[in-house]
């Protein structure tokens, strides 16, 4: 089973924010080694949930980074999802950069 899952395809599921001070939760992506990672449909999604949980705004937690969750359980910053959902096939091209991906590429 382990072996199998080593071969899927990685995909791009969804936007997320990589709030790097604030407090380290139990379960994250395997590659983040401390803060939280949010996730939404759009980044701005992200951002409105760290909000809601933790009372403070965006300029109020510390270091943060914009990127997007892969269904291998990673977080990847734009330029590794752009990678990945080209070779993925979810999207032809970029249109809002020629090194990022946006969510709005994927939707």
């Amino acid at each position: 089973m382990l072996v199998a899952y080593l071969f899927i395809m990685e995909k791009i599921i969804c936007s997320a924010i990589w709030y790097k001070d604030l407090k380290t939760p139990v379960f994250n992506p395997v590659n983040i080694p401390n803060g939280i990672v949010f996730c939404g449909f759009r980044h701005a999604h992200c951002l409105y949930q760290m909000c809601a949980m933790t009372g403070k705004r965006d300029c109020e937690v510390g270091e943060s980074e914009q990127g997007f969750l892969t269904n291998k359980n990673r977080f990847v910053d734009r330029l590794e999802g752009a990678k990945i959902a080209i070779e993925a096939k979810q999207i032809e091209k970029l249109k809002f950069s020629s090194t990022q991906l946006f969510s709005e590429d994927l939707y």
